[in-house]
């Protein structure tokens, strides 16, 4: 249980990353937003998914 919660930490801090990097990227360019709003939708939503995998993993190892 511990391999998961520290790959699901590790997963939550790379998306977290790559969010932080490639955000900014998207909306300074001129047409990034039109063209990659999918991407920002689902790069979100996984990374919220991955808060809620992280807590209750938590849960389970306090």
């Amino acid at each position: 249980m511990t391999i998961a919660f520290q790959l699901a930490v590790f997963a939550l801090i790379t998306t977290f990353s790559l969010l932080v990097i490639s955000l900014p990227l998207v909306f300074a360019s001129t047409d990034g937003w039109s063209n990659n709003k999918n991407v920002v939708f689902f790069s979100t939503s996984l990374w919220i998914g991955l808060v809620f995998l992280v807590a209750i993993l938590n849960s389970f190892l306090s």
